[in-house]
C-alpha cells in the first residue's frame, strides 16, 4: 500500500474518532474483498452515501460504515455482498468488520482488518466476519 492511500486512510480514522469524541457516534471499520475489479463509483451504488469507500489496491476497499455500530454494520455488510454477487456473478467476495475502539491507530486497524479478512477467505461458509473469527484460529 503506497503512502497516499495509507495517509488517506489515517485521516479517515482520525475523522472518525473526532466524531466519535466529539458526538459519542460509533463507526464501524470493514475491509472487502473481491477478484473481479470494480470501481469506486460502482461499488458506491451498493452503500449508503454517507459511507466512505477507499480504493487499496484491484481487490480490496476499505469501508467506513459511519454513524454506525457492529450489529448495523454486519447488516449492511450482508446486502452489500448480496449486491456484488449479483454484480459480479459469482460468491467470491467477503467482509471483515473491525471492533470499533479510538484507542487503534491505523496500522492496527488495517492490520485486524486483513487477518480477519484472510481467515475468512479460508472459511467456506462464512462471507462477513469479525474479529471472533481469529479465536478460532489461534
Amino acid at each position: 500500500m503506497n503512502d497516499s492511500i495509507l495517509n488517506r486512510m489515517r485521516v479517515q480514522i482520525k475523522k472518525i474518532y473526532y466524531t466519535y469524541a466529539r458526538y459519542k457516534t460509533a463507526a464501524t471499520f470493514a475491509m472487502l474483498y473481491h477478484e473481479k475489479e470494480i470501481s469506486v463509483i460502482e461499488l458506491s451504488k451498493f452503500v449508503r452515501i454517507s459511507d466512505h469507500l477507499l480504493k487499496i489496491d484491484d481487490h480490496h476497499y476499505f469501508i467506513t460504515f459511519s454513524h454506525t455500530p457492529h450489529n448495523e454494520a454486519f447488516k449492511a455488510s450482508q446486502n452489500l455482498i448480496l449486491c456484488l454477487d449479483n454484480f459480479f456473478q459469482n460468491r467470491t467476495s467477503c467482509i471483515a468488520i473491525d471492533t470499533f475502539g479510538t484507542n487503534n491507530s491505523q496500522a492496527i486497524v488495517h492490520n485486524r482488518l486483513m487477518q480477519i479478512l484472510k481467515v475468512t477467505r479460508k472459511t467456506p461458509y462464512s462471507r462477513i466476519e469479525d474479529e471472533n473469527i481469529l479465536d478460532s484460529y489461534l
